[in-house]
């Protein structure tokens, strides 16, 4: 009976020892992970820019002299016509100088006729009525000058169009190198985005591509627009080009918005997916039962958050995701998939 008894519990030890080198096996020495599956779908390459919204013809209106302003025009929104008249600044100095400039000129004109009639009667010299004629032509090229310079005070609209915005006070200095700028003017339609794109990334961009754009205001509408020109010669300091991107008549964004640029420079429709983070240095690991293989990829456009794969995955695979670089060629898995 004794020994019966010793025979059962040696059983039970080996059973149970058997069980927990099952429970070690089959579960402490498993490793969870989530897998996914390849998708159809269309693989984009984009550059990334920041740009701001610009009419494609425009133009500042600012003052070329220290001035004070003494009439601005209220005329924000307004159409207005080139050479009108929008800004006015002090000319009081500008004008006392002409009026000196036009007396002494009717003088020297007298003194010509004076000097004209002494030459008729052989009392002067011919040397002596052309020195008066000279200083005749400077002063007129000296009210010429000034005229012109009293024109300069009278900032005019360089094209037809709007007036985008204004800047500026009856009162403030103008010209005085902060906000020089008293007004915009420019034609509502059409708009461009002025992007700024990093010298690393210009080569792959090219006239007639497609932009996707995002503006905070607009995240649920589709924003479109196409690279028009590049400009030849890069900013050294900032390390960009500069590119400009017609906007549709019909966009909603408006003049001055900034906005993120997604410019499309490669696509391909119905392409095999995978998520970036399953591919390693074009390796992903697939998981068949309990165990998973590493399988060398050939990957094409390389967007985010998704990855073309070209060659060397079945639709059907089940992909461990994100890749784990902590499982050993001989753990094995057992997984779940993400929810949908």
């Amino acid at each position: 009976m004794r020994l019966l008894s010793q025979r059962a519990i040696l059983a039970a030890a080996v059973l149970l020892a058997a069980a927990v080198g099952a429970y070690w096996f089959f579960f402490i020495n498993t490793v969870s992970v989530t897998v996914v599956s390849p998708k159809r779908g269309d693989a984009v390459e984009v550059v990334y820019a920041t740009g701001i919204v610009e009419p494609v013809n425009w133009a500042k209106i600012a003052s070329l002299q220290r001035k004070r302003i003494i009439e601005l025009c209220k005329c924000e929104g307004e159409r207005v016509k080139a050479g009108d008249v929008l800004v006015r600044l002090d000319d009081a100095e500008e004008k006392a100088l002409l009026s000196q400039l036009e007396a002494r000129l009717e003088r020297l004109r007298a003194d010509a006729e004076r000097i004209k009639r002494l030459l008729d009667r052989g009392v002067t010299s011919q040397v002596t009525y052309d020195e008066i004629l000279t200083q005749i032509d400077e002063h007129e090229a000296r009210i010429a000058a000034q005229l012109d310079r009293i024109d300069d005070l009278e900032l005019k609209a360089p094209i037809d169009g709007v007036v985008l915005r204004r800047d500026g006070e009856v009162g403030e200095i103008a010209g005085t190198g902060q906000n020089e700028t008293l007004m915009w003017v420019g034609q509502p339609r059409p708009l461009q985005v002025v992007a700024e794109i990093n010298e690393d990334d210009i080569g792959r961009v090219e006239a007639g591509q497609s932009v996707l754009l995002r503006h905070e205001s607009h995240l649920h509408s589709g924003l479109h627009a196409d690279v028009a020109r590049i400009t030849p010669q890069g900013d050294p300091d900032t390390k960009t080009f500069r590119a400009y991107l017609d906007l549709p008549d019909d966009t909603p964004l408006m003049i001055g918005m900034s906005v993120e640029a997604n410019i499309i420079v490669r696509e391909a429709k119905d392409a095999l997916l995978l998520p970036a983070e399953t591919i390693f240095q074009d390796t992903v690991q697939v998981v068949s039962g309990d165990r998973f293989e590493k399988r060398n990829v050939t990957t094409g456009i390389r967007g985010s958050p998704y990855i073309e794969v070209l060659e060397g995955l079945a639709e059907e695979a089940l992909v461990i995701s994100p890749f784990r670089t902590d499982l050993s060629e001989r753990a094995r898995v057992r997984y779940t998939t993400p929810w949908p």
